[in-house]
């Protein structure tokens, strides 16, 4: 019997490697999971911030000519701000002008004359298109109003 350690044979110290490897695999794959998870969480509760500050600056909106010609039963898209909205012109002849951004998940919704409401794509929300309530689907609120002000055949588009 020998008191002597037999040194680490190659075998061990690739062990050694294998480990070390797998640790920062892991902790890569982890740090990649995190961001993966994290991000859409991120957005969720920054984008209230963003949209008020991208639509605060604008409370007004004058639009082009052809929108006071929009036919009756129809929309006319336009930008407020940064984001999508409609201006709809109702059997009734009166005028309604709305945020066309989803309150689900934020995808661009359009007028169905057919129907005479507000259809998203997406995931099949429907909204009132006199009021913007969200009437079926998914969508967990109704969609911004806006004013509408006709003057000499303009039509002005403002914050409610």
């Amino acid at each position: 019997m020998s008191d002597v350690k037999n040194p680490q044979t190659p075998e061990e110290g690739a062990d050694e490697g294998r480990r070390t490897f797998l640790k920062l695999a892991a902790g890569a794959v982890g740090a990649c999971y995190a961001g993966l998870v994290g991000y859409p969480v991120y957005r969720y509760i920054a984008s209230p911030v963003e949209d008020a500050a991208a639509v605060g600056a604008v409370t007004e909106v004058t639009l082009p000519p052809e929108a006071a010609a929009t036919p009756k039963n129809a929309a006319f898209m336009f930008k407020f701000g940064t984001k999508p909205a409609m201006l709809i012109h109702h059997d009734d002849d009166t005028w309604t002008a709305l945020t066309a951004v989803c309150t689900h998940l934020g995808c661009t919704a359009g007028y169905e004359p057919s129907k005479k409401q507000i259809f998203c794509p997406c995931h099949g929300g429907t909204y009132d298109a006199h009021t913007g309530a969200n009437v079926a689907g998914p969508p967990p609120k109704p969609l911004d109003k806006y004013k509408v002000a006709m003057t000499s055949g303009k039509v002005v588009v403002s914050r409610a």
